[in-house]
């Protein structure tokens, strides 16, 4: 194989396929990158079984063939070379010799033929969104998945397809974070859940752009992300999800509409009170027309006053501040709205049109 390609093209390759390299496998193989070039495409893959990432890059081929090459070294190796064109040729004994200006490596490669490639996936079922949307929507759920393996279904998202509406939903046991999207156009029902670790390397490798499509493929077993130059496949989550519309009550006690920017910031200012593993509620207060927020600790206490809006009773209640800042961070709008029922229920936070839907569980305090 002989190739020659520019640097930039190379690193950023590189750089989105190596997100599926395996890093703990007793199959050396799995720790490269496949590099192939053939029928006028230069092709990259990496897969770690679970997750497998292929990506096409510009160059020109002066000789077709294969090889799999150490992920992380090839990585350093082409991040550092000088910003030119870059040659890369092989010989029978799978070794790459990689030039650029002055500089020349040759390294050890291993048969290609041995690399296992992504497995293919019928196109039968499928949506198409925009990357910004597709980027928007994890960057909204994917706090709130469980990082506990003993759990599986937790640890992924639910992708749920039903005519033209997308929801999306993932859970962790104390809250549950909902966006629901109105697709283009309508599409055939399906239910899948998608691990979370396949769904943070997508928003890393998507550049989130509104005019940019991704096409979303899926089977029993597998889902496919197709953008630009890239296929991103993963392995499904097997199970049937949690059924949350039973937990979804439209009853509330008292409503309040609140400044997001400044309950933030207030929660935020609490926090500086508390160390991760104090487990210390923040406590709520809501009277008429206003939010008294406190917090007591070891290293001393804080309160402060927020103007609200108010409909239905006054109510106290505690919650872990981490749970209320990582939903108040993702939301976009200047005012919110808050449900409450009383201080053992869920809260939610949702809009008019519950494109966004967020449910916290109140945490017991002393007062």
């Amino acid at each position: 194989m002989k190739i020659v390609c520019n640097k930039s093209d190379l690193v950023s390759g590189v750089s989105i396929v190596s997100k599926a390299v395996s890093n703990k496998t007793t199959l050396p193989i799995l720790e490269c990158i496949l590099m192939e070039a053939s029928a006028g495409t230069i092709t990259l893959t990496a897969n770690d079984m679970e997750l497998g990432i292929e990506t096409n890059i510009k160059g020109n081929i002066l000789e077709q063939g294969k090889i799999a090459l150490d992920a992380k070294l090839f990585f350093e190796i082409v991040r550092k070379l000088p910003d030119n064109d870059v040659t890369i040729e092989t010989d029978s004994d799978y070794k790459a010799t990689i030039t650029c200006e002055k500089a020349c490596f040759h390294i050890v490669g291993q048969e290609g033929s041995e690399f296992p490639y992504l497995p293919e996936i019928e196109k039968e079922r499928s949506i198409t969104l925009s990357q910004f949307t597709l980027k928007e929507v994890i960057r909204q759920t994917i706090f709130s998945i469980s990082d506990n393996e003993n759990n599986k279904l937790m640890t992924g998202e639910l992708f749920e397809v039903e005519d033209k509406k997308l929801n999306v939903v993932s859970l962790d046991g104390h809250r549950i974070s909902i966006r629901n999207i109105e697709l283009k156009e309508s599409y055939d029902s399906f239910k899948v859940v998608v691990p979370g670790k396949t769904l943070q390397e997508i928003t890393k490798i998507i550049s989130g752009d509104a005019e940019k499509d991704v096409i979303i493929y899926v089977t029993n077993k597998h889902i496919l992300f197709e953008f630009d130059q890239t296929r991103v496949v993963s392995r499904l989550l097997e199970g049937e999800y949690y059924k949350i519309s039973q937990m979804l009550s439209s009853d509330y006690e008292t409503k309040i509409t609140i400044n997001k920017k400044e309950f933030l910031d207030c929660i935020d200012r609490a926090s500086l009170l508390i160390r991760e593993s104090d487990k210390k509620p923040i406590v709520i207060n809501i009277t008429d027309n206003s939010l008294e927020l406190s917090i007591s600790s070891f290293f001393g206490s804080m309160e402060e006053n927020i103007l609200i809006q108010k409909e239905g009773r006054d109510i106290l209640i505690g919650f872990n501040p981490k749970f209320l800042m990582d939903v108040l961070r993702v939301i976009d709008d200047e005012e919110i709205n808050i449900y409450l029922v009383n201080p053992k229920a869920p809260c939610f936070i949702k809009d008019d049109s519950e494109s966004y839907i967020y449910l916290i569980l109140p945490v017991n305090f002393n007062h």
